[in-house]
């Protein structure tokens, strides 16, 4: 059973809002309504929000297994803690973003199980619409001799950058006057220059140890239609710039990042703090903690590459069920509870490590053990002809039968199938030489039809080049399950199965691992190398004829054989497909 609603473990994140919150580190705070600067939310309300947190990513591909840990994280610390976590668009780049990425992410954000509608408003929110004080920030660093509009060529830039043991060279037009940087930026504004002719650049320290605080890019000249504000610009701010502006403009307090932004903290801290002393941001100012990013063994999660994966038809789409996507997992027949699961188990910390692909597993295992439906399915079939069956019952006779809908909810009511004379069971639950310590059919040995009768096998019919085409066995009288006479004979093994003439035939697909390796992409490899070719198989099974009309999304214990989800994207009325989730145990462990 998924364990999400149990109290979370503690980890450093959490320690550090508990802090804030007892010491009252951000209890002056107040809220405009909407995001602002400082002016804007000094005319509001104290805030309602004990905490802000905010899960902002840029709308430029689908979100993965690793953003999954990201939402869990941001959207429940502002749940436990009385806050709101803000979904923002960090739109500011113009060329790779996408109306359908955005659309996906709002999707799986709320397929996850948040939202971010808190305090009678919503916190949905475009970093783009704040442009317009982007620019008037990068204005007042400028007059206030903080940013110079730089005209060094790329490759100059990066040859004064310096090293990591080798302090960086002043630009020539680090020391223009204001006035004069003023007027270009306004230029680069209106669009009188080309890209790549000039940058607005903070003034800060050449010599800095780190190099991110080397006089960082602030905007830069880009001539491109923006998604949602048209060709209003042509110059755009760096990430590293817009990133602390949007979080102060929302009163964020706690900004959580991965690892990889631990060396901006300092660029972060000084935007704010610069900004601040100018009075166009309120204090308090938000602070940046960083955690390790999840690392998933047999796992890829560059977008780069997951991009490669479908555009050279490797996978078929975002939505494989074998990609990390939240989209493509959730069609493989993962829930929100496994995916909130996995986030609680894994937990937070500030150091790298690797967490096995086992452990998504398990939680997808544990969370569905207690809710799935059971039904019989057989993936494998070879016909079982019960031969004494016209003597016992008559010709045509269907034998009732039925079984729980789930062994340990008895509300959850049973289902209802008939047995007839002949079945379908797996081919590998019968063998004319059996191996020591096989239980199932093989001439002359009893096993039990699960919730039918015992039988006994009798031989097989085979075809001309000696293939085994029909398993034969003769019934056991008055050994039905749930009749007196059930246990009148002992038998160990028991049989899944599944009417020929009353069962439904059925697309089953079974997904295993994408990769053969566990780091597939390590050492610089091309990851393509380790593609798994038994990553899908496709079979034609049977299943019980009730699961005909199984809704889209419903899940399913095939028993003896995992767990399934029928395909949302492929399934028909009366035609279900159905994909594989998750084995029952373990299959790859060493």
């Amino acid at each position: 059973m998924s364990d999400t609603n149990h109290t979370p473990a503690s980890n450093f994140l959490r320690q550090i809002v508990e802090r804030d919150l007892a010491q009252g580190t951000y209890v002056s705070r107040h809220w405009g309504r909407t995001p602002g600067d400082a002016e804007h939310h000094a005319a509001g309300e104290p805030d309602p929000a004990k905490i802000r947190t905010r899960f902002p990513p840029e709308p430029n591909g689908y979100l993965h297994i690793g953003h999954a840990k990201s939402i869990c994280l941001n959207f429940g610390l502002a749940r436990d803690y009385g806050g709101v976590c803000h979904m923002r668009f960090d739109d500011t780049n113009p060329e790779k973003e996408e109306q359908e990425y955005v659309d996906s992410i709002t999707d799986a954000v709320k397929w996850l199980g948040f939202g971010w509608d808190a305090f009678g408003a919503s916190h949905l929110y475009y970093a783009s619409n704040y442009f317009d004080f982007m620019y008037r920030a990068a204005e007042y660093l400028i007059t206030a001799g903080h940013a110079y509009v730089d005209q060094q060529t790329a490759e100059e830039m990066r040859a004064n950058r310096g090293t990591l043991t080798e302090p960086g060279k002043n630009s020539p037009w680090r020391d223009r006057p204001a006035d004069e940087s003023l007027a270009l930026f306004r230029e680069m504004r209106d669009g009188k220059h080309p890209d790549g002719a000039m940058i607005l650049r903070a003034k800060i320290d050449m010599a800095s140890p780190n190099i991110n605080m080397r006089d960082p890019a602030i905007y830069r000249i880009k001539h491109a239609t923006h998604h949602n504000t048209g060709d209003k610009w042509c110059i755009y701010p760096m990430y590293t710039f817009a990133h602390p502006v949007e979080d102060a403009l929302e009163g964020i307090t706690h900004s959580i990042c991965t690892l990889e932004f631990e060396d901006q903290r300092p660029f972060y801290d000084w935007v704010l703090e610069r900004l601040a002393e100018g009075g166009l941001l309120a204090n308090p100012l938000p602070k940046q903690y960083e955690f390790a990013r999840l690392n998933l063994t047999y796992v890829i999660t560059s977008k780069r590459k997951l991009m490669q994966l479908v555009t050279e038809n490797f996978v078929d789409g975002w939505d494989d069920p074998r990609m990390p996507t939240i989209v493509g997992l959730r069609r493989r027949g993962y829930t929100p509870e496994s995916l909130q699961l996995f986030a609680e188990r894994i937990g937070v910390s500030k150091a790298d490590s690797w967490i096995d692909y086992s452990t998504l597993e398990g939680a997808l295992r544990d969370d569905l053990e207690g809710k799935a439906a059971r039904a019989m399915a057989v993936l494998d079939p070879v016909k079982l002809k019960l031969t004494n069956w016209d003597a016992l019952f008559g010709a045509n006779h269907a034998e009732p039968c039925s079984a729980p809908v789930h062994p340990h909810h008895e509300e959850m009511g049973k289902r209802h199938f008939n047995l007839t004379s002949e079945v379908y069971i797996e081919r590998e639950d019968f063998m004319e030489t059996p191996p020591k310590g096989y239980h199932r059919l093989y001439p002359g040995n009893m096993a039990r039809l699960k919730y039918g009768y015992v039988i006994q096998c009798t031989g097989c019919e085979k075809d001309a080049d000696g293939n085994i085409t029909a398993v034969l066995a003769e019934i056991v009288p008055d050994t039905k399950s749930g009749t007196p006479g059930a246990d009148s004979v002992k038998v160990k093994g028991v049989i899944t199965w599944v009417s020929a003439s009353e069962g439904l035939q059925a697309e089953v697909r079974l997904y295993d691992r994408l990769f053969t390796e566990a780091h597939p992409d390590a050492g610089g490899r091309n990851f393509l190398d380790s593609l798994n070719p038994a990553s899908r198989s496709i079979v034609n099974a049977w299943v019980e004829p009730d699961l005909a009309n199984a809704a889209p999304d419903t899940k399913f214990q095939f028993e003896r054989h995992g767990y399934f989800v029928v395909d949302g994207k492929d399934s028909q009325p009366g035609k279900p497909v159905f994909n594989r989730a998750v084995t029952l145990r373990d299959t790859w462990q060493k």
